[in-house]
């Protein structure tokens, strides 16, 4: 057998046991493994719990480290794997990982990355890569929601300075603690408390703050969960249309292979009747 077609075989191979659930299921444990041991660092552990811990952090690594290598020996064009920004991330995170944690100057370092080992279990899940994939496709046109939030959030704020900063200065004392007022009222946090005290002195305050609230609580949240939901029904559509190209794509092969086969056998046939004539 030829190197290149052994070279494709166990490229193959290595590719089905990748996607495989078990060798998927293993990397899921280990990491909601590695997500316990971080919160159990957290609390007052006895030293040989703590040893047994710090061994087990290392071996955690090394099974990180070997199946960052095993997937980009089993992906099959190796400069297109580092294309993709979740294998970045996991690289990153991997290598992050190896720093010492005895080296003082790193140790920060190397525990923030540790613990952003738990974010590996969202590129491990296909759903969970789904749904970040579209909440960051979805963050241009939140950003324009976002600044149109900041514009009435600035206006209700410069109104509100300029009715209400002799009731209370530390509420409403200038714009910018107005708009952390503003902030507390869309969020419901005691807002009543804030809308009482204003309404001694302005009895028809309350419609300043229902109508902000009417717009900011309901209108702009409601945009932004559109906004959301549109970017994800349209990453969906694309998903299952690429799914039907590339099912179109596997069937075709397919019919291609047995149009081959059918040659090839009415060819056999026809040399196998001329040589019967010949004899």
């Amino acid at each position: 057998m030829p190197p290149a077609t052994l070279s494709s075989s166990g490229s193959s191979i290595l590719r089905r046991i990748e996607s495989s659930r078990l060798f998927q299921g293993a990397v899921i444990a280990i990491i909601i493994l590695s997500a316990l041991t971080i919160g159990a660092k957290t609390y007052e552990l006895s030293p040989w719990v703590e040893r047994t811990l710090g061994v087990l952090d290392t071996a955690i690594t090394v099974f990180f480290l070997l199946e960052i290598l095993f997937r980009f020996v089993a992906c099959p064009h190796k400069r297109r794997f580092f294309l993709d920004g979740w294998n970045i991330f996991d690289t990153i995170v991997v290598i992050g990982s190896l720093i010492p944690l005895d080296n003082s100057e790193a140790v920060l370092l190397g525990r923030l990355l540790r613990v952003f080992r738990v974010l590996r279990l969202v590129s491990v899940v296909p759903e969970l890569r789904f749904l970040i994939n579209s909440l960051l496709k979805a963050i241009p046109r939140m950003g324009y929601i976002a600044l149109l939030m900041f514009i009435i959030f600035y206006i209700y704020a410069a109104i509100g300075s300029m009715f209400f900063a002799d009731i209370d200065e530390n509420l409403w004392g200038d714009v910018a603690v107005a708009m952390l007022t503003l902030f507390r009222v869309a969020t419901f946090e005691d807002w009543t408390d804030v809308m009482y005290a204003t309404m001694e002195s302005y009895p028809l305050s309350w419609i300043y703050y229902l109508t902000f609230i009417f717009l900011t609580a309901f209108i702009f949240l409601n945009m932004m969960v559109g906004a959301i939901l549109e970017v994800m029904t349209s990453e969906q559509n694309a998903r299952a249309a690429q799914q039907a190209h590339d099912e179109r794509d596997r069937i075709v092969h397919q019919l291609d292979a047995v149009q081959a086969q059918l040659q090839a056998l009415t060819l056999a046939v026809q040399a196998q009747q001329s040589s019967d004539r010949k004899a």
